[in-house]
């Protein structure tokens, strides 16, 4: 951990621009903030049986009625409020790697101090953003109190009539769009939702360090409308469910989970997760302003990330020197930077007798493969199951640090309840220490902690390429699992199981934010057989100075635009049906001129993977064609023309 000074360092560097003005006034029972822009509204008020609520409205909508707040047990009703203060704060900061570079952070808020009448004392605070709203809870510090123990939160999100969501469960689900009152238990966040009024929302988590991850549930019973008169039995609520059920296959305790997950401590002074309602006029918008759960964590604490490399990856399963060498010697002519040792290397994964000290594969010499990606500039990444990170953690990383390893890739992680929640940000901290990029695989999804510690550079959490998801299943991934950050798709190409075309897998690389992408998943170097579309994959960052969506649909299609210095690289993937969509180019420079590499679905293309290249010069005024095969796609790199292109007319592109 730093010390105070150099944490303070840290925060400064981050910091571009930070003002903030405070305003206490006097106890209310109902308190109104808006955002910046004045778009966003979060109403709080007390009811008539001292239960928190609040509601958000945004462009003179409702986004969420009001909606109570509160714990169980005996923490939900009778509170008074004691004081309530406001503050505003205006400031952008920079990233260390990000779907943008530069992030701006302005919001109001206001935070109200109650009184239960048991005499414990809450703390709520709300902030409107322009972007969306987000409230937490903190247990103040006050003489003689004592830890929180609670069964449940109950954060509820009571949904206007008429409201679709797209439900997921389980750690890797497939998503279904369905109305809010005929959700199952324990959905997976983010959730996002499609009102009657035409506009949208996500509901997410920020900041979980130490808490159970939220899960959404239906509430287990009908709302009293004499509970809280300003709630109709017309709308459709959620309500936050702690922990759940573990979705891997070997519990820490060994045993079925059975809600055990719900229960958990706070200490005076702790606060909880924020929770995150981002909203937009269109789906794309979700996309473009999930920094906002990035803003809700602490600055960066660490005093060099400069070790931090974003890059592509790709595996070798058959874990002998001489692949891994050859992988290597690929990797360094295709762009690549990392080649990871899969599962196995090590032995067995047994919790009692696996041992990831020692290398156990016959034939494989990882000092070799070290030295020979040094040489190649290629970075070794190595698996290590979640049953040898758990018991072994502090010895492995000091011991892969002395090897050379750059980076784990953490299998099967445990998540749900707050132990589990610690021991991950545990990990990424130690991590940190020696200097290892994490990728942590299965049940985890980000809530912003790349922010503070940016080694975390992906997690899984999603129904990726593994499993061949369809067409339309991708189309719904940039309106919803990706608007909690980086996700872990692992792009395949070659395998013949793949249910969209290769431009559209090429296009992935794009749409799929993730600073350290898995290429060519399924796929070895002896399956290249020179095919020109690969110089994409060759070229594509995975890290972004800025981020558009230029159009999109759930689940039907999605364009999406990333800069990165001067040049652009554009995804495009469509569904189930064949479709032509036009992508205007007027986010290009003015005046500057650019060249477009075009990689398309051609079924005359006498290759077969049946991707045609075509290059043609645009500007900004250009407005292309863009014809989809169902479940086709199209990737695009605009390589600007513009060679000494000064730093300031960058920025402003």
């Amino acid at each position: 951990m730093l010390t105070s000074y150099r944490r303070c360092f840290a925060i400064l560097l981050g910091a571009l621009t930070v003002v903030s003005l405070v305003f206490i006034r006097g106890a209310t029972a109902d308190d109104e903030l808006k955002s910046p822009d004045g778009n966003v509204v979060v109403r709080f008020a007390l009811q008539e049986d001292g239960e928190p609520s609040y509601e958000v409205e945004y462009l003179s909508k409702s986004m969420l009625v009001f909606s109570g707040l509160g714990f169980e047990p005996d923490f939900t009703s009778g509170f008074s409020v004691i004081s309530s203060s406001t503050q505003e704060h205006e400031g952008q900061w920079s990233q260390v790697y990000g779907e943008r570079k530069t992030v701006p952070d302005n919001y109001h808020e206001l935070t109200v101090n109650l009184r239960n009448n048991s005499g414990r004392p809450l703390q709520l605070t709300f902030r409107a953003y322009n972007e969306g709203a987000a409230l937490r809870y903190t247990f103040p510090k006050t003489d003689g109190a004592s830890d929180f123990n609670l069964t449940a939160e109950k954060t509820e999100f009571r949904l206007p009539a008429n409201t679709w969501g797209y439900e997921e469960h389980a750690t890797e689900g497939e998503y279904k769009r369905s109305r809010i009152e005929d959700f199952q238990p324990q959905c997976e966040r983010p959730l996002t939702v499609e009102y009657a009024n035409g506009l949208f929302a996500s509901i997410a988590e920020a900041d979980n360090e130490r808490y159970p991850r939220m899960l959404l549930s239906p509430p287990s019973a009908v709302t009293d409308p004499q509970k809280s008169p300003n709630v109709t039995d017309t709308s459709c609520t959620l309500v936050t469910a702690l922990g759940g059920t573990t979705s891997n296959t070997v519990p820490r305790s060994g045993l079925a989970d059975n809600g055990r997950n719900a229960r958990t401590t706070l200490h005076p002074g702790e606060s909880t997760p924020w929770r995150v309602i981002v909203v937009g006029q269109k789906p794309g918008d979700l996309l473009e302003r999930n920094y906002l759960l990035l803003n809700l964590n602490s600055p960066l604490v660490l005093n060099d990330p400069a070790w931090i490399k974003p890059g592509k990856c790709m595996r070798d399963t058959t874990l002998t020197t001489a692949n891994s060498k050859a992988i290597i010697d690929f990797a360094a002519t295709a762009g690549l930077s990392y080649v990871e040792l899969d599962d196995g290397w090590y032995g067995t994964i047994d919790a009692r007798t696996g041992d990831a000290t020692t290398v156990r594969r016959p034939g494989l010499d990882i000092d070799e493969i070290v030295r020979h990606g040094n040489e190649k500039n290629i970075g070794l990444i190595l698996y290590v199951d979640w049953r040898q990170a758990s018991r072994q953690r502090d010895e492995l990383f000091s011991l892969y640090e002395k090897w050379g390893v750059k980076g784990l890739k953490l299998g099967f992680v445990q998540v749900g309840p707050a132990t589990d929640t610690a021991w991950i940000t545990e990990t990424i901290q130690k991590a940190a220490e020696h200097h290892l990029l994490l990728n942590i695989h299965d049940g985890y999804r980000p809530t912003g902690y790349s922010r503070t510690y940016p080694n975390l550079m992906t997690v899984e959490g999603i129904r990726g390429n593994e499993h061949f998801p369809t067409a339309e299943h991708n189309c719904t991934l940039p309106f919803t699992r990706y608007i909690a950050g980086a996700a872990d798709y692992t792009v395949c190409y070659y395998d013949h199981r793949l249910q969209t075309t290769h431009a559209h897998q090429l296009a992935m690389a794009v749409v799929s934010y993730s600073p350290l992408q898995w290429i060519m998943w399924y796929d070895k170097p002896t399956d290249y057989h020179h095919e020109p579309e690969i110089e994409f994959f060759q070229k594509v960052p995975t890290v972004w100075d800025k981020t558009k969506v230029i159009n999109g649909d759930i689940g039907k299609y999605a364009t999406v635009a990333r800069r990165s210095g001067n040049d652009w690289f554009i995804g495009i993937i469509n569904g189930n049906e064949a479709r032509d969509l036009k992508v205007p180019l007027d986010f290009l420079t003015k005046g500057e001129n650019y060249s477009a590499h075009i990689y398309a679905d051609d079924d005359s293309v006498e290759t077969r993977t049946k991707v045609g290249v075509q290059t043609q010069p645009v500007n900004g005024q250009a407005v292309l064609d863009v014809p989809l095969q169902p479940s086709g796609g199209e990737a695009i790199w605009i390589e600007s023309q513009a060679v000494h292109q000064s730093p300031s007319a960058a920025a402003k592109n």
